[in-house]
């Protein structure tokens, strides 16, 4: 049976029944939920050295990655093969791409790692004003 994984670092609006019935339909050992986080700096289009285009905190470079939301099958404990010093990042998840057993869901909606004090702000400033997109309950 089909387990839900996630890093716990991260929030996140996902619809979770969304994601499962990526992961059912698409029938393989893993799904991640792949996002485009927003940009953290002003994006300069350049030609030379005139600037072309400026864009303040672009969404991301056009880049999916690793939202941290996953749904497993028990397969994917055949790739877990060094135990707890096992990376999941690394081998597991390489070598399910490589047996193309990795898909992605796409989620375009609120997604913020907490990974630093300056995320820790953000997100609390959103909670404490009632305006946090992860709170679906």
């Amino acid at each position: 049976m089909a387990f839900l994984l996630t890093y716990g670092d991260g929030v996140s609006n996902v619809d979770l029944d969304k994601l499962i019935n990526c992961h059912k339909k698409n029938g393989k050992i893993m799904t991640l939920t792949s996002v485009q986080p927003e940009g953290r700096f002003g994006a300069l289009e350049l030609e030379g050295d005139l600037i072309r285009k400026f864009a303040e905190k672009p969404k991301g470079d056009g880049s999916w990655i690793n939202g941290g939301f996953f749904v497993c099958e028990p397969k994917v404990f055949d790739y877990i093969t060094g135990g707890d010093s096992t990376i999941l990042e690394r081998s597991p998840m390489e070598s399910l791409a490589n047996n193309r057993e990795l898909v992605a869901y796409k989620h375009d909606s609120f997604w913020k790692p907490m990974d630093t004090l300056r995320d820790k702000v953000q997100l609390e400033t959103l909670w404490s004003q009632g305006r946090a997109p992860w709170k679906v309950w």
